[in-house]
């Protein structure tokens, strides 16, 4: 089958940065995704991304559909045709449906009868009729948030839309995109070469934008160009330039002729806090800063200009007059807010609201500060430090600098802290007490600052599901799925002893007392309902497990889901001791005799499930007609005690090693036995004794629930 190229363009205005890599992506996934709906093959796709224009280039896109074999039952021949044979209307019907002639169809005869029948082949499309539609499909699923329309059309896109190139072969696809008519031109750099630049060929597209648009079209060559511009630049000048991904990536999608030019700013502002300085670089010009080899920051930034100057000294000139004022705002911010001591500010966390029913900040730090006492001979903290840390930990919100650099909350408050005289631990603390902030963030790394961190992301969770604004599938406002993994993380790689539902608990009282006080004081004098402590810890209990299950899921080998619910059956207070668990059921699931009591578990928990209720207490010897009840009985009996000191230590892997030896005497059982004997006493007996034996398993794991 004959193949073209094909290269979709989408001419647009400047692109949000931050969403281009994503965008860039989606628009090339759906686009395939169409192509492959509609069952027409192709090659390799290249995805080409930059301020102006997302970009797609197909490699050998078939120029027809596959042809499709039809195969079709019609009516029954006692229903098309007439007791003269003359056809029904459900004869003609179903060849019109066919597009053939009723001396065309066959007959196939079934158990049923003898049916009309139609074979016959469908002619794939020309590809070059579906390509609009594939095209706008794949614009309409994009993730935009907010689109917007411009001039007097219709068409709406996440910015204006100036141009569609819809290239196939040498051929122009006649379509109509977003009230654009497609073409064969695109456009280049919007100063350096702005004028229109014919495309011959789909594969000419990289090649010929770079050469006469002056546009590096290719993402992740941008980027790659930036990268090596910007280190050899910093390395030229002596110093390492700090190159986060994420900067990397908007400065890319902010550019299309990458140009890197080094700058400096005022030395005087190098007494700045490091963070201070790294924010405004980064966050608010799009600078790499560069330290020295001690790590120290240096006067040196790199900016990316989009353009190459014929006067590069003023480009340069200009990022730093730009730089200086943002600086020196900073500063500003630094010297105001030493002048109050974090301390003093507490109080006016009473007039800052955190949220309506959970009350202000300073509410919200006052449970904290309960929590972190309560986790801090958990974790190994000083009480003193961790009610100190709470107290203050919310203080730099109303610091001019945190209301400039949101992002700088904690980091800021360490530093006030350290500048007012507090401890070490404290200090630290303020500045760990957001970690882990995303996944793979680090930990904290002190006592007291993990029990701030859990304190504060405790309060956030139950405090969330307590006011009914728990995470769905779409929201989250209070990011409570990332600060239950952050939990889950802290506890589980720091080894903590954590009895969670008691946590839980304790961190609900503090939040159903300040739901009671704001209820006291609303003004209509409405009852407030007041929530369910039981169930809303039952659901954060349940809730934190599942980000568990995900934690294990994603991050160890060896664990299935089905494992985990076997554990989670036994619903252990400590992550801790899960963690235990279920080590110990994978190590077990290995040994030779796991399968078949895996399988014997399942077996009982079905026979007790059909019973009228599971039975509790041992089983009665005399009640005993066969040697294989009276084995599994000893074996039970002697085994009890073994695996209780065996869980006495936690030694999980112990306990099911002994149980493992209950093989034998549980397949002799019930190869032999009959458990629902026709003599109620007799088979209430026998289901006590595998009562008793499920439940030796139940102090571990529910093996039932697991596969086989």
């Amino acid at each position: 089958m004959s193949a073209r190229d094909l290269l979709v363009e989408i001419g647009i205005e400047e692109l949000p940065p931050k969403s281009l890599p994503a965008l860039s992506a989606a628009f090339g996934e759906g686009i395939l995704a169409g192509l492959a709906a509609a069952g027409v093959r192709h090659g390799k796709a290249e995805h080409y991304a930059s301020p102006r224009r997302l970009a797609l280039l197909v490699r050998r896109v078939a120029e027809h559909q596959p042809d499709q074999q039809i195969r079709r039952k019609g009516p029954p021949v006692s229903a098309a045709f007439s007791a003269d044979g003359q056809p029904t209307r459900a004869a003609t019907a179903f060849a019109e449906s066919c597009g053939t002639t009723l001396s065309a169809l066959g007959r196939i005869a079934e158990a049923k009868g003898e049916f009309l029948f139609h074979t016959g082949v469908k002619r794939g499309a020309a590809t070059i009729t579906l390509l609009e539609g594939i095209v706008g499909a794949a614009l309409d699923k994009l993730p935009i948030a907010k689109r917007m329309r411009w001039g007097s059309g219709t068409a709406e896109f996440v910015r204006p839309v100036h141009w569609i190139v819809l290239l196939y072969g040498k051929d122009v696809v006649p379509a109509t995109i977003l009230g654009i008519t497609a073409g064969d031109h695109t456009r280049g750099h919007r100063f350096m070469a702005p004028k229109q630049i014919r495309l011959a060929t789909p594969a000419s597209y990289a090649g010929r934008l770079e050469k006469a648009g002056r546009v590096i079209a290719d993402f992740a060559r941008r980027r790659q160009l930036i990268l090596d511009g910007v280190t050899r630049l910093a390395t030229e000048h002596g110093g390492r330039a700090i190159i986060g991904d994420a900067l990397l990536d908007e400065v890319t999608a902010l550019v299309e002729w990458p140009v890197p030019l080094a700058g400096r700013f005022e030395e005087r502002f190098l007494s700045l806090p490091r963070e201070v300085l790294i924010a405004t670089l980064q966050d608010h010009q799009r600078y790499f800063p560069v330290e020295d080899a001690q790590s120290r920051l240096t006067s040196l930034f790199i900016t990316v200009a989009n353009i190459v100057s014929r006067a590069p000294d003023e480009v340069r000139r200009g990022n730093e007059r730009v730089v200086r004022p943002r600086l020196a705002d900073a500063a500003f911010f630094w010297e105001q807010d030493c002048r109050i001591p974090l301390a003093a500010r507490r109080e006016q966390l009473k007039a800052v609201t955190f949220q309506a029913q959970l009350g202000s900040y300073y509410a919200r730090s006052e449970r904290i500060k309960r929590l972190a006492l309560l986790l801090a001979p958990v974790v190994g903290a000083g009480a003193q430090d961790a009610a100190r840390a709470a107290e203050l930990a919310k203080c730099d919100l109303l610091t001019g600098l945190v209301g400039e650099f949101p992002e700088l909350q904690g980091t800021m408050g360490a530093y006030y802290a350290r500048h007012d005289g507090a401890t070490d631990a404290v200090a630290i603390a303020i500045g760990e007490q957001y970690l882990p902030r995303y996944a793979g963030d680090a930990l904290p790394s002190s006592a007291t600052g993990t029990a701030l961190a859990l304190a504060d992301k405790l309060d956030t969770i139950v405090g969330a599901f307590a006011i009914g604004q728990k995470p769905t599938g779409t929201k989250d406002p209070f990011a409570v799925r990332r600060a239950t993994l952050g939990v889950v993380r802290i506890v589980l790689e720091r080894r903590l002893e954590l009895d969670l539902p008691a946590v839980i608990a304790a961190a609900f009282e503090a939040i159903d007392a300040d739901l009671a006080a704001q209820a006291a004081t609303r003004a209509d004098g409405k009852p407030v309902a007041t929530p369910d402590g039981t169930a809303i810890a039952r659901e954060v209990y349940d809730y934190a497990f599942e980000r568990l299950r995900a934690y294990y899921l994603e991050a160890t080998d060896g664990i299935s889901s089905e494992m985990f619910d076997a554990v989670l059956v036994c619903r252990p207070a400590s992550p801790l001791d899960f963690d235990a668990r279920l080590r110990a059921l994978g190590a077990f699931l290995a040994l030779p005799d796991a399968a078949a009591l895996s399988g014997a578990n399942k077996r009982i928990a079905n026979i007790l499930r059909k019973a009228d209720g599971t039975p509790s207490g041992a089983a009665r010897a005399e009640l005993f007609e066969g040697a294989e009840e009276r084995a599994l009985a000893q074996a039970v009996s002697t085994l009890t005690p073994l695996v209780a000191a065996r869980l006495a230590h936690r030694d999980y892997a112990g306990a099911l090693r002994e149980l493992a030896t209950l093989r034998p005497a549980v397949d002799a059982f019930f190869e032999r036995v009959m458990v629902m004997a026709d003599v109620p006493a007799v088979r209430t007996n026998r289901l006590t004794l595998l009562a008793s034996m499920q439940r030796l398993f139940l102090q571990i794991a529910d093996l039932s629930r697991l596969p086989g």
